[in-house]
């Protein structure tokens, strides 16, 4: 069984837990924003008149499997209002089946081939909830007229999110997170002898979004910064867009020490003490950091992946963990998702994995929420979609 209701009956279990453990003015700015946008206030004034009339006819959205439920759980709440849209998450053995009695398709992690786009014969909307549409075969989707879409991840505080998770595991490998515990455990005091950021090189491989974010909390450090990335020339431009953190007149002085583009890969990986990849995953950056890429870094190096599992080649990353010259390892995605518990990799105290939830966030999730809620009535109302980027 897959859970299907329309919003309008979903209970209101989410409270705002927030505002009495931070206290901050930007942060109670944010949370009056949020309740701002969370109450429908900027829905379509059309939209509205058809949920005062109640509208009979029904827009279906699909989310796919139920991993990430903050995601179907926060748009359903945030569209409850409108009785004459329809919430449901799927099981993903079942979406072939059901997946052609929908109009817009929230994918998360499911592979949308082109034998289930095929059977998606009333949709509209391709969406994942965040950026990355390496599950979707866009060509597939664009053949049977079907837009594909990503939120940006600099508008919903996502890419924030993931700079602030690269962080935590960065910190938890410098002070021995593992360790820690033993310690605690044995009941001993003042060991292990952990180890300081301040003043390591870190590598950022890839400056898009979560990159320029990184590099801003890195720089209260004292870090030194590496950066690579495909064109230096673009971002001053594409920061407005995305609202990724402004770089004033095009100048990275501020938040890169040393910049490169992709052949200075391994250069700048013979450097760091600590890499970071923030890259997008495709056919040219799968299984980047491989033996080569881990061979020239230097013995003791800290290696982080916020992106997508497949940058990293396992075998590597495995064989140079056993040898001890890669000196901790910490990641937010994996090669199979879920990870399996009983992997070698895991064997190891200097590894920390967490499960993928470097942009779950309240912050990230209630605005992808909303994204997602806004373009739902705005093809209901058969408006123009706003607040996302097309991909086709």
């Amino acid at each position: 069984m897959y859970r299907k209701s329309t919003s309008a009956l979903v209970c209101k279990t989410w409270v705002c837990k927030t505002k009495t453990l931070l206290g901050t003015t930007f942060l109670q700015q944010q949370q009056q924003q949020q309740r701002h946008c969370f109450s429908g206030a900027n829905a379509s004034p059309k939209v509205q008149k058809m949920g005062d009339n109640s509208s009979s006819r029904i827009t279906r959205v699909l989310f796919c499997g139920p991993h990430f439920p903050a995601s179907h759980n926060y748009t359903r709440e945030y569209l409850q209002s409108y009785p004459f849209v329809q919430v449901d998450d799927v099981p993903l053995e079942s979406v072939p089946a059901v997946i052609g009695d929908y109009e817009i398709c929230v994918v998360k992690n499911f592979r949308m081939n082109s034998d289930v786009l095929s059977r998606a014969k009333s949709m509209k909307l391709i969406m994942q909830f965040g950026v990355g549409l390496e599950g979707v075969d866009i060509n597939a989707a664009t053949k049977h007229g079907i837009k594909v879409a990503r939120i940006p991840g600099g508008a919903t505080g996502n890419a924030a999110s993931c700079a602030e998770m690269a962080i935590y595991l960065i910190l938890g490998l410098l002070r021995k997170q593992h360790h820690l515990k033993i310690s605690v455990e044995q009941k001993k005091l003042g060991e292990p002898t952990g180890d300081n950021l301040q003043g390591k090189t870190v590598f950022i491989m890839g400056f898009g979004n979560i990159g320029i974010h990184l590099a801003k909390r890195l720089r209260p450090f004292e870090v030194k910064i590496l950066a690579t990335k495909r064109s230096w020339g673009r971002l001053a431009q594409d920061s407005s867009k995305s609202e990724a953190p402004s770089v004033e007149n095009g100048s990275y002085d501020d938040l890169v020490d040393e910049r490169g583009n992709h052949a200075d890969i391994l250069k700048f990986a013979s450097k760091a003490d600590i890499v970071v990849c923030c890259l997008a995953m495709n056919n040219e950056t799968a299984g980047i950091v491989n033996s080569d890429f881990i061979s020239v870094m230097r013995k003791g190096v800290i290696l982080i992946n916020i992106a997508r599992g497949g940058l990293l080649d396992y075998d590597a990353v495995l064989t140079h963990l056993k040898s001890g010259h890669l000196g901790g390892l910490g990641i937010d995605v994996a090669w199979t998702e879920p990870f399996d518990p009983d992997d070698a990799i895991l064997e190891f105290p200097d590894v920390i994995i967490t499960p993928h939830v470097a942009g779950v966030t309240e912050l990230s999730y209630r605005y992808m929420a909303k994204v997602v809620g806004d373009v739902v009535l705005q093809h209901h109302a058969g408006e123009p979609f706003t607040g996302i980027e097309m991909v086709n």
